[in-house]
């Protein structure tokens, strides 16, 4: 297998660019000799030390359901990197890229217990992905499924985990504009079980270094609370990188190729609760597409 480093993919001058909700936004800057997201996730591949499969997976989910049609999630936790996939359509029940063509997609690589429900008026559902499973240690046991919160003040949604004998709710979003809604984000922040005003400083959970950023999503989970800044610059996305403590290669990496990234925007989050009176960071990820 050629080194990761002569298999990189260079943006095309016309590609979509595209934020982890897969809405399109205008490149920062012209696109040429500059490279698309989704390096950053073969990067990670070769960091980790992991199989040419998992790219294999990537090639099949392309051929599957288009290129640009994917986020993928590149997560750290305990020091242990894994992944999620997101697959959207928001036509809903007149869905294209359904959870049904996605699992024809894994098939090759592992057999799925679940059996989706496609009259379900899911807007996006994802898929964990480790080396168990890319290697068929495993099924494909669980997904993610996103639908609608309809009446809520800002857009929202609500994620179910499905498996082959139950459905979960686990966890709802609530998508605030960073500059019109700041005080809707603060109050969502406060109101919660897993955080203390009296304890913990409100710029340990909404970074002053993330300013700037176009979306802030607050997130109640059933273990914790997360908050996403979405949009943010190559600068920012390094500087996350470095507070979460992202292996020394991934951030050189970028680092290194800024010039080559800035065209781009990014989205990165954290899952957080307090534990003894501090504030615990109990997962990060940062985000692309391919």
């Amino acid at each position: 297998m050629r080194p990761f480093i002569d298999r990189l993919e260079p943006a095309e001058t016309d590609d979509c660019c595209f934020d982890y909700c897969l809405w399109t936004y205008d490149p920062l800057c012209d696109q040429e000799n500059k490279l698309r997201s989704a390096n950053l996730l073969y990067h990670s591949f070769e960091v980790a030390g992991i199989s040419n499969r998992y790219c294999e997976l990537v090639s099949a989910i392309r051929k599957r359901i288009g290129q640009f049609q994917t986020v993928f999630g590149i997560k750290q936790a305990g020091g242990d990197l894994f992944w999620e996939f997101y697959f959207y359509d928001y036509q809903r029940r007149h869905r294209h890229r359904s959870m049904t063509r996605v699992i024809e997609a894994f098939a090759p690589f592992a057999r799925c217990s679940v059996q989706p429900n496609e009259r379900l008026h899911y807007f996006m559902f994802s898929i964990d992905v480790d080396q168990a499973l890319i290697a068929g240690e495993r099924d494909l046991d669980e997904i993610h499924m996103y639908i609608g919160n309809p009446g809520s003040a800002v857009s929202s949604g609500i994620c179910y985990s499905l498996t082959a004998t139950d459905t979960r709710l686990e966890n709802f979003y609530f998508f605030f504009d960073a500059k019109r809604h700041r005080e809707d984000i603060v109050a969502k922040i406060n109101c919660s079980a897993y955080y203390d005003p009296t304890h913990v400083k409100l710029e340990e959970i909404l970074w002053p270094e993330m300013e700037g950023c176009r979306v802030i999503v607050v997130a109640n989970k059933q273990g914790n609370d997360s908050v996403y800044f979405s949009r943010i610059n190559v600068q920012q996305l390094i500087f996350f990188l470095k507070q979460m403590a992202y292996p020394d290669a991934i951030v050189s990496f970028i680092e290194e190729r800024r010039h080559q990234f800035d065209h781009l925007l990014y989205d990165v989050g954290f899952d957080y609760r307090l534990r003894n009176g501090n504030l615990a960071i109990l997962k990060s990820g940062y985000y692309g597409y391919f």
